[in-house]
């Protein structure tokens, strides 16, 4: 069965809790705060298998993937999906699911979605995230500006 965003953070969370010995109780708090989250939808100028292995290494040296998984009868839909360190200093927490969709000769199609928990004070990690990674994705490089 896979797992939902919430219940990815909040055991994300309960792991960086642990560390001071909360993990259960921060684990219970984590799925009672909201969530920011920010959606993308991108053209990839690669073909579909191409796309998804850029995909998945760009998520990949951002934080660390969780899985991939073909969506669809059609073997023209991926799913992958990763946790990215977002907001102060990279310690909360994001969720990121792409949805890699094949759409022709010219490229595919991705739909990138990132998730986190939000505190007291709003870091909008999740449209943070999610604006950064949707740049690597496009090749723009880490700040999202082509330059010139």
């Amino acid at each position: 069965m896979e797992r939902s965003e919430d219940q990815i953070l909040a055991e994300e969370l309960a792991a960086l809790g642990a560390v001071s010995g909360g993990g259960p109780l921060v684990r219970a708090v984590g799925r009672l705060m909201r969530k920011n989250v920010h959606e993308i939808d991108l053209h990839v100028p690669l073909p579909f298998g191409e796309a998804v292995k850029h995909v998945s290494a760009v998520l990949g040296r951002a934080g660390r993937g969780i899985d991939a998984v073909p969506a669809g009868s059609g073997g023209g839909e991926e799913t992958v999906r990763g946790v990215v360190g977002g907001g102060a200093g990279g310690l909360n927490p994001v969720v990121v699911t792409a949805r890699v969709r094949r759409t022709g000769v010219d490229g595919s199609a991705v739909h990138l979605r990132a998730a986190a928990k939000e505190g007291l004070i709003r870091q909008r990690a999740g449209e943070k995230t999610a604006v950064r990674l949707a740049a690597l994705l496009a090749g723009k490089g880490e700040s999202g500006e082509t330059g010139g």
